[in-house]
């Protein structure tokens, strides 16, 4: 499983977050992701995420809501005193709670299900509990995994998980099929193309290295998450997080005292 804390730009920022394996959801569900806070009156926390290329089930607020991959930074904002319940989704679940992924990259829709987000709210603040409610429904809606649905978790794992998969053909080679297979698959399931989703696996892994080693040579950043060189770095950096490499690492900050 990998570090909870891959594409939080800040993580010394985080509330109480903990994770979850996926339960009787396996096949379809990540994870479960539940963070917490209680803070002080007039306290702001702002937590920039570099999202997993992926889809999120979330309960918060009343309500759930179904959120799409991004392909830009996004950014929590916490007050006050609240919880969350969210379930990164696999491409076969996705693929069954909406027939348009793409119309919901850097969007979400609110699902009418009062009685999943009913359910979870009163399992909180059982952690554990809470996520075996989500997981639940999720079985339930996805069922059995298999055919072109497994290919597509499959497809997923190695483009956001494999160091060595540089570019889609890659991963074709490696999945022993077409190209244009992968491009299909990736646009079905997940609303973004193949290329988009392993260069948001190099720039997590990058900005964990810079995050984790603030010694390390950035042109050593770029050569070992897979960049021809370090300009081609920085230009993701400033593409997507809107500031150069250099940058982050110097605005690397403590955690703000309440």
């Amino acid at each position: 499983m990998a570090d909870r804390t891959r594409g939080v730009l800040f993580p010394e920022r985080l509330p109480r977050l903990d994770r979850v394996a996926p339960g009787d959801a396996v096949g379809a569900v990540s994870w479960f992701w539940v963070p917490q806070w209680d803070l002080p009156a007039g306290v702001v926390s702002r937590q920039p995420i570099l999202a997993y290329p992926a889809a999120n089930l979330v309960v918060q607020d009343g309500e759930a809501r179904l959120w799409g991959a991004t392909t830009r930074v996004g950014e929590r904002v916490l007050q006050g005193r609240g919880w969350a319940v969210g379930a990164l989704l696999r491409p076969a679940a996705l693929a069954v709670l909406t027939d348009a992924p793409s119309a919901l990259v850097d969007d979400s829709r609110r699902l009418d299900e009062p009685g999943l987000v009913r359910a979870v709210g009163a399992a909180m603040p059982d952690v554990p509990a809470a996520c075996a409610v989500m997981a639940a429904w999720v079985a339930d809606r996805v069922g059995p995994v298999e055919g072109e649905r497994e290919l597509a978790n499959d497809m997923v794992d190695l483009l956001s998980s494999d160091p060595a998969v540089v570019r889609v053909e890659d991963a074709a080679r490696r999945l022993r099929v077409s190209v244009r297979t992968v491009q299909r698959l990736a646009h079905r399931t997940v609303g973004l193309p193949p290329a988009a989703i392993i260069r948001r696996r190099r720039l997590q892994e990058a900005a964990a290295r810079i995050r984790e080693d603030p010694t390390v040579p950035l042109a050593l950043v770029a050569a070992d998450a897979g960049y021809a060189d370090q300009a081609h770095l920085a230009r993701d950096f400033r593409t997507v997080l809107g500031l150069t490499p250099s940058t982050y690492r110097r605005t690397r900050t403590p955690p703000a005292r309440g």
